[in-house]
């Protein structure tokens, strides 16, 4: 494999030369490095083709692509080397890399594979071990994953705004284009907050087998809602909590217990 530094901003008639030369010497993998993230996903597009325009042996070896994520594109970039000839991408977990990291492995094959019907193009990387691998390299590294990362952060399939809770309750795929257990994580996380629903409420209190009387729930909401707004998000022992509180509210109601994470009236 040979990797032309800082190909993306080299001279083209020379980065021609330099390829068709390595491939004549024997190399069979050209790869065309943005070393500083500096291209757009169209000029990426462009300058594969142009290799493969110009180079007249470049039939003899394999495209691949090295993105860095400077201007955030890394990603972008890669998908669209794909598209336009490559059949190789050099990426890694989490991003990781020098300043502003490479290409997402997790960003690049979860795109492959979602959107298949526009890509075209299958891997053999095994998507359910992708969560794991992420979390394993994020303790190995001491790099936490940013919440908001897509694929395998925190926040990637969870929801907090009631219309999406309700929605995904309902049908996962209105507001999911990926299913969870795909890259490994055990199912969609509804995030009980200041903007959660009745519906998700509900739902999570079935889970914990709270029951509560209709007049119990407007209450209970009411108190749930003055919560939420106190704190980023309402634990499962708040729910309880709050639940002891409603019932003990009522006149002669003194016998609520939970057993383990249940709830039963004695």
């Amino acid at each position: 494999q040979f990797s032309p530094e800082d190909a993306t901003r080299t001279e083209l008639d020379y980065l021609v030369d330099v390829v068709m030369a390595v491939i004549e010497a024997g190399v069979n993998t050209i790869n065309l490095t943005d070393t500083v993230g500096y291209l757009s996903p169209d000029e990426m597009f462009g300058l594969v083709t142009i290799i493969k325009a110009k180079v007249p042996n470049i039939h003899k070896a394999r495209i691949s692509v090295h993105c860095h994520n400077d201007l955030g594109m890394a990603v972008a970039n890669s998908l669209s080397g794909l598209r336009a000839g490559a059949r190789q991408v050099e990426c890694t977990i989490n991003g990781i890399g020098e300043r502003a990291g490479n290409a997402s492995l997790e960003e690049v094959v979860m795109a492959l594979k979602t959107r298949h019907d526009y890509f075209g193009f299958d891997t053999s990387i095994n998507t359910k071990k992708i969560f794991e691998t992420s979390q394993m390299l994020s303790e190995l590294t001491g790099n936490p994953v940013q919440r908001n990362k897509a694929i395998v952060g925190k926040n990637a399939f969870a929801h907090e705004a009631g219309i999406h809770q309700h929605g995904v309750l309902q049908n996962a795929e209105t507001y999911e284009i990926m299913k969870p257990e795909d890259v490994g994580i055990s199912g969609t996380n509804l995030v009980l907050g200041r903007h959660s629903g009745k519906h998700a409420l509900k739902v999570r209190l079935e889970s914990l087998d709270i029951r509560l009387s209709d007049d119990d729930f407007k209450d209970y909401f009411i108190k749930f809602k003055n919560l939420a707004d106190s704190k980023s998000e309402v634990s499962n022992e708040d729910l309880k909590t709050m639940a002891e509180e409603i019932y003990d509210s009522r006149p002669g109601s003194k016998n609520f217990a939970f057993d383990s994470i249940k709830a039963s009236y004695l």
